[in-house]
């Protein structure tokens, strides 16, 4: 039997069933809202929205391009928060089913 090694420091790992939703561009990002139900993106939702000042706080402790792992990862989750939110808000639904088609949106990204 084999233990993965936690993806979040202590304070987080309430959160690792979400480790999936630590992607490192805006494009993964994206890409896992809209290929996700909406019963996953509300899970993930309701599971985030509620820790998200205590995330902050937690980041706040370090430059954001010299975070620990852990925190990177926790950054990245919290990127997810904000690109689920108007899924869960507004819209209801994965993706507007009356926006641009997705493949059309390429950002100019590198990892954060």
């Amino acid at each position: 039997m084999s233990h993965a090694a936690p993806v979040f420091s202590a304070p987080f790992q309430d959160l690792e069933a979400y480790g999936d939703w630590a992607l490192a561009t805006e494009s993964e990002r994206t890409a896992k809202r809209v290929s996700s139900p909406m019963p996953a993106i509300q899970a993930f939702y309701d599971a985030l929205l509620p820790r998200l000042e205590a995330c902050a706080a937690y980041l706040d402790q370090f430059p954001v391009d010299d975070m620990p792992p852990d925190a990177r990862r926790l950054l990245w989750l919290t990127l997810s928060l904000m690109e689920v939110a108007n899924a869960v808000e507004l819209y209801k639904q994965p993706r507007l089913s009356n926006g641009f088609e997705i493949a059309r949106f390429v950002p100019l990204e590198k990892d954060t």
